[in-house]
């Protein structure tokens, strides 16, 4: 092996090489290679070992092991996007390739128009025909893992839960101190997975690898599953809010087409949807996975939060703060990233001037250098960032709010709004309210909705 080189435009073949679980240690171990390479050894460890599997639930372990296999891959597959993927140790049915088709075209369609790819001719999984019988209840106990990022979404999922009496545990992957911190302050129990990516990864992305983003939230959302199911619990809980199925329009440099570009399409509506019910398909009928906020805008979740202040000195959405070779967090808010424009805009109606400004630490609306930034959240001569952040009519509407309010308008930027560009827009385009009503499109189990409703209107 010691002869193989890493040559990116050279490498014709991904492999899905094997995986195996290691129930008496809680330690997956995920293996890929590229052609005859070395292998590519990823690691996943979740706390509570030993495990006692048998039956009907060892089986659904496997299968969402194998499902953890393939979406992780991702990570893999774009140093190099070869044409052809091969699965080395089992096989696939064809509701599986379809998903993972869909996972990897459009969660890697951000990193393909960056890097100017076309990955349509190349993502297709290899499987047998036919589909697998229907996945058994399994017996799982009724218990939610919540996923917990650190920002307002997850804690205003957790508080949600807490309040109508849902037994959760706040999750998380990965050694952040800042979640660790935030998840601490819930006092609920937590549990920390532990996940490391092969090292010879980083040496190939020395070497010319295709780097850029990936879908986070499906590997994120398949190391959950895996884990509910050793701990034999029912509920799989994200906090993705329906902005999130909302992507980037970007016009091409001839001005004559328009495509959109979702940098947080497995936050959306469409993976949440295919991936819940290929899991209750083909995994384990009882496992509900679901986003609880759904049915909210970004700004709907932002009022919610601002219910209380709990988290105030805690929570932190900045993602310059989180970076795949570890955190740096000089604070807890840069203030010039597009999730601090954003969450900045996005509490600023609902919450008092001096606990934001308290929050952030100085005032963002109020300084000229943000306006470029400002003005791609508005979609104002700009695309909305590739970032997790609201839709573009969100943060029109925020922004119109706050020129009526005599502590913001006469701020830099809400001035500059109120006199350059809202005389251009369609004035009941920005009406608040109406973003504040919650969506039918969701997943969230039958018993938990009108409960969760009468919650959120509260």
């Amino acid at each position: 092996m010691s002869e193989w080189m890493f040559q990116r435009d050279a490498i014709g073949e991904f492999r899905f090489v094997r995986c195996g679980l290691d129930a008496a240690t809680g330690v997956a171990q995920l293996v890929y290679a590229f052609d005859d390479g070395p292998e590519l050894i990823e690691t996943v460890t979740v706390p509570g070992a030993p495990f006692h599997l048998d039956g009907e639930r060892a089986h659904a372990v496997e299968q969402a092991l194998r499902l953890l296999h393939l979406v992780a891959g991702v990570s893999y597959y774009k140093a190099a996007v070869p044409v052809h993927i091969r699965i080395d140790s089992y096989d696939i049915d064809a509701d599986t390739a379809t998903l993972l088709d869909a996972i990897y075209l459009n969660g890697l369609g951000e990193f393909a128009y960056r890097n100017d790819l076309n990955l349509h001719d190349r993502i297709r999984f290899p499987h047998r025909a036919g589909t697998d019988v229907a996945a058994p209840a399994v017996g799982l106990r009724e218990h939610a893992l919540v996923a917990i990022g650190g920002g307002k979404d997850s804690l205003v999922s957790i508080e949600a839960l807490r309040s109508l009496g849902i037994e959760q545990t706040v999750t998380w992957i990965g050694g952040s101190q800042l979640i660790s911190a935030c998840a601490a302050q819930t006092g609920l129990p937590t549990l920390n997975i532990g996940r490391a990516l092969a090292p010879r990864l980083f040496d190939y992305n020395r070497q010319g690898a295709w780097n850029g983003h990936i879908p986070v939230t499906a590997v994120n959302s398949a190391i959950l599953v895996l884990t509910a199911l050793l701990h034999g619990v029912d509920q799989v809980v994200f906090s993705n809010e329906r902005s999130a199925s909302y992507g980037s329009m970007i016009v091409a440099e001839d001005g004559t087409t328009t495509k959109e570009v979702n940098h947080q399409w497995s936050k959306g509506w469409a993976f949440e949807s295919a991936f819940g019910d290929y899991l209750q398909a083909h995994v384990a009928a009882d496992l509900q996975y679901y986003s609880l906020l759904r049915p909210l805008s970004e700004l709907a979740v932002a009022r919610q939060f601002t219910k209380s202040t709990r988290y105030d000195a805690h929570f932190s959405s900045c993602n310059r703060n989180f970076h795949i070779l570890g955190e740096r967090p000089v604070s807890r808010w840069c203030g010039v990233c597009p999730k601090c424009h954003f969450v900045f805009l996005a509490l600023a109606p609902f919450m008092p001037k001096p606990r934001l400004v308290g929050i952030f630490g100085r005032n963002l609306l109020d300084d000229p250098a943000q306006t470029a930034g400002y003005d791609a959240l508005l979609e104002y001569q700009d695309h909305k960032p590739f970032e997790c952040v609201g839709e573009g009519r969100e943060s029109r509407a925020a922004m119109a709010a706050l020129t009526t309010r005599a502590e913001w308008r006469g701020d830099a930027l809400v001035e500059r709004f109120a006199r350059e560009i809202m005389p251009q827009l369609d004035q009941a385009a920005l009406r608040i309210e109406p973003l504040l009503v919650p969506d039918d499109e969701q997943r969230i189990p039958a018993k938990l909705q009108e409960l969760l409703g009468a919650h959120f209107a509260a």
